[in-house]
């Protein structure tokens, strides 16, 4: 993702027995694989498709999460290197080169715009370069600011390099190509090469040099499973990462208010790193004031708070498939939602999710992924939680209802119910709703525990309930009811997707979309008419960030699925992860 150090680990490697790639000194395994010969028609047909897979999600060896290329097209590009590259004595140049390669530029195209881009790590501070401001000309551009190759690339009439990169992609996409070093992609037939390369003797088309070059010689890692994996499975591996590292936009990091101290370390995890980890505040006051000085994205742990004033924050709030235990039990979350529009469980405004949903009902939705991730979610028995025993057999006659109680004093029953918001209240309307049917009342697992507010007197739930069901695990009871009726739980959307219908007596977030039979008071805006599998698309899939608990490192919901399934969940935190907490904007001290 990035030149120097990162959380993110590399997505490929090079094992080269007899040489290495930049090394035009000796052969290399990858010279000897493109003088084999053109790879075949089924080899250069996904080298056609990788290579419009890049080209299009804009992915490189090293690919910023933004792009700050403004320059007209139609200009001679000479490629900057950094001092002391490998690469270049491997091309058989040295610092002299470069300064030859930019008076060829010159001398080959008279009264043409000259632009030399300067290398990341020499943007970044990090390095020197070969060429700078001394080096060049009147109305000659350095430009030394942070840009996407495939942006570079795609304005420039001609592209000079020695032994650069992105020399490649220039091939790649169909660009005139002038070589000062025997770079690897040098000598194929493809490049202008002021330096022979004996050696190459076989010519090559940019598909067969791309399915040798990216499809055979590298060895690509899956990050999460620690394994050898496809190109494909990198490439969408690196989107990934740079999803979460392009969050920023403008701003130069984030800051969060409100988030307790055991919450922080993991919650560094979902957001983004480069050059400023975030930052945590006690208050949202002093987080205003991080923002407006820093330049950086303000978010507030769970509803944005009534005197929000000048910066608007975004909201935190657990994900829909959190944990293998209690957030009361300081089981750490596998899954985040940040709103920059609201919070999911406050319908009194719109939120990022509703949008989403809007969306998905549009057509946007990954509909056979979703169906997938149904499927996975509902074998593999999973709730947010995934807690508790598994249910006792029971003799139950007529239509069961589960009725799941919630913790009475959580944001989701203060903001989205109205006339019914407490769980005795719940009880008597389902009963008085059901006259006949077997209700089964779930207590929360946290007032089980004893950890939040909302308990039933025992008497009560057993006058109103045929059944009270302590401790049992959420994904059982729900394979063995005919119906749910809640007012904002989670366990209504659970039920969604194993089909039961289910009665909303407040206004969750999957409540007035027509997926749910509605007494409470939903949003008129909530106007779409998305199907499950729209529904599950953006709230599942699009809406949260998902870290892996084993590697520690963001990832799609299908591995965190699959790593509940394997009963890998996050850990509780510790004594010591609450000391690391309180350093989570300073990295360096607990890596």
């Amino acid at each position: 993702m990035y030149p120097g150090q990162s959380r993110y680990p590399p997505l490929s490697l090079i094992l080269d027995d007899i040489g290495i790639y930049y090394d035009a000194t000796q052969p290399s395994r990858l010279e000897n694989l493109l003088n084999d010969g053109v790879p075949g028609a089924e080899m250069l047909d996904r080298a056609r498709s990788a290579i419009a897979l890049l080209r299009d999600q804009k992915l490189s060896k090293y690919t910023p999460p933004a792009s700050d290329w403004t320059v007209e097209p139609g200009y001679v590009l000479v490629i900057d290197q950094t001092r002391g590259d490998a690469s270049i004595p491997g091309a058989l140049a040295d610092e002299e080169t470069f300064r030859r390669m930019l008076l060829a530029a010159r001398f080959e195209n008279p009264g043409q715009r000259i632009v030399v881009k300067s290398h990341p790590e020499v943007v970044m501070g990090r390095k020197r370069g070969h060429l700078g401001s001394a080096d060049l000309s009147s109305g000659e551009v350095l430009a030394d600011k942070v840009a996407n190759p495939w942006d570079v690339i795609k304005g420039a009439r001609v592209v000079y390099t020695v032994s650069s990169q992105i020399g490649y992609e220039a091939i790649l996409s169909g660009k005139r190509v002038r070589t000062f070093g025997a770079a690897f992609y040098a000598g194929w037939g493809l490049s202008e090469d002021e330096i022979s390369t004996a050696r190459r003797s076989v010519t090559h088309t940019a598909e067969s040099l791309f399915a040798v070059c990216h499809l055979t010689y590298p060895v690509y890692f899956d990050p999460w499973r620690v394994q050898i994996c496809r190109f494909e499975d990198a490439v969408d591996a690196l989107n990934l990462f740079r999803r979460v590292e392009s969050a920023t936009g403008e701003c130069t990091g984030d800051v969060v208010s409100g988030a307790r101290l055991w919450k922080r370390r993991n919650i560094a995890r979902f957001l983004p790193e480069h050059g400023n980890p975030p930052r945590f505040s006690n208050t949202h006051a002093a987080a205003q004031e991080i923002s407006r000085a820093q330049k950086r994205r303000l978010w507030i742990w769970g509803a944005r708070p009534s005197d929000a004033k000048g910066i608007e924050p975004g909201c935190i709030e657990d994900g829909f498939i959190r944990s293998i235990g209690l957030g009361a039990e300081l089981t750490q979350a596998a899954s985040l939602v940040l709103d920059r529009s609201g919070i999911y469980f406050d319908p009194s405004g719109p939120s990022d999710l509703e949008t989403l949903i809007s969306e998905a009902a549009g057509g946007r939705a990954d509909e056979p992924r979703a169906r997938n991730l149904i499927a996975s979610i509902v074998s593999a028995r999973l709730s947010k939680y995934n807690t508790g025993n598994p249910q006792t057999e029971q003799t139950r006659t007529g239509r069961v209802i589960l009725v799941p109680g919630q913790v009475e004093d959580d944001a989701s029953i203060q903001l989205g119910t109205s006339s019914v918001r407490t769980n005795l209240d719940l009880l008597r309307t389902a009963r008085d709703g059901n006259p006949n049917a077997w209700l089964i009342y779930k207590p929360h697992p946290d007032v089980e525990a004893g950890l939040r507010t909302g308990a039933i007197a025992q008497d009560a739930a057993k006058t109103l309930a045929n059944e009270v069901s302590h401790r049992t695990s959420a994904a059982d009871l729900l394979e063995t009811v005919d119906e749910v009726w809640t007012m904002t739980s989670l366990i209504g959307f659970e039920a969604l997707l194993r089909g039961l219908p289910v009665t909303c007596l407040g206004a969750p977030f999957y409540a007035g979309w027509g997926l749910t039979k509605d007494l409470g008071d939903v949003p008129a805006r909530r106007s779409a008419k998305p199907t499950l599998e729209q529904l599950v698309w953006a709230t599942l899939i699009a809406y949260p960030r998902y870290v892996d608990p084993v590697s520690g490192l963001v990832c799609r919901p299908e591995l965190v699925i699959e790593r509940f399934a394997q009963g890998l969940g996050p850990a509780r935190a510790t004594w010591l992860s609450k000391l690391q907490a309180l350093f989570a904007s300073q990295p360096w001290i607990w890596r």
